[in-house]
Order: C-alpha cells, then sequence, then structure tokens
C-alpha cells in the first residue's frame, strides 16, 4: 500500500486511530465519522485539513481543540495531556521537557485521545524548547 497524501497539499499523511477523531472532533463533525475508514493526519501548518482518509475531510474548524501544527500562536497548546502551551514550556525551558517526560514515563499521558496528532508530543515538545534555548547545547540531553 503506497503513502496517504493529503488531497489539499499533496502532503504525507500520519495514520490515526480512530480514538483520536471520536475524542477530538467536535459534535456535528463526529456525526459524519465512518468509523471504519483509516484516517490521516495532515501535519502541513499551511493545510486547513487535519484529517482525511474518510468519505470527508475534517479541518480545525471540526476539532475541539486548536492543532499545534497549524497554529502559530503563542498560547496554543504543544502538551495536551498537562497543559503546556508553546509560551509557558519556552519559560520554563529544560524543565519543562523533565517534568512532561517524568509523566510520561509513569504511564500518566493519554496522548492517542488528547493530541491531533494521536501520538506523543514530546518531540514537538523538545523542538519548542530547543529553540528557546537557542539550539545550545541542551538539545544533545534531548535525545
Amino acid at each position: 500500500m503506497g503513502q496517504a497524501m493529503c488531497p489539499v497539499t499533496g502532503s504525507a499523511g500520519r495514520p490515526v486511530a480512530t480514538i483520536t477523531l471520536k475524542a477530538l472532533l467536535r459534535p456535528d463533525a463526529l456525526a459524519t465519522l465512518e468509523p471504519a475508514a483509516q484516517h490521516y493526519y495532515c501535519p502541513d501548518p499551511g493545510c486547513e485539513t487535519v484529517y482525511f482518509g474518510g468519505p470527508r475531510l475534517y479541518d480545525r474548524a471540526d476539532l475541539e481543540v486548536p492543532v499545534l501544527a497549524k497554529d502559530a500562536g503563542e498560547d496554543v497548546t504543544a502538551c495536551y495531556c498537562f497543559g503546556w502551551t508553546r509560551d509557558r514550556l519556552r519559560a520554563a525551558g529544560p524543565a519543562a521537557v523533565d517534568e512532561i517526560r517524568a509523566h510520561v514515563a509513569a504511564g500518566r499521558c493519554g496522548c492517542e485521545v488528547n493530541n491531533p496528532k494521536g501520538s506523543c508530543c514530546l518531540g514537538d515538545v523538545e523542538r519548542i524548547v530547543r529553540g528557546a534555548c537557542g539550539g545550545d547545547g541542551y538539545s544533545r540531553s534531548l535525545g
């Protein structure tokens, strides 16, 4: 099977479990969900489409939460499980990554239902903190 491409931008999509859509779609959008279809997340920041693969596309307005990759705002959530926003991560720096990692290690995260990507936020969190730290030596300790 070939790679799934966003029908709007042609960006490579990432498979997302149906539970993610069930958790994050607004009620009117959820009422149109085809649960048996394989859905994909479009990571392209310039594309309004968040999910594709079923009989319809779901865009940013169809979700209950803002989507980090598609909203450049400083107050947008980056860690959906523990409420860390871009600006809060930048202010806290490496300590934020350590705290989130500790929660993940303790089995407390629910990224599959909280994060629109349907996967762990740590990569995004690390990139935000690394950027705030100016790409200094801390990036080596991030993994």
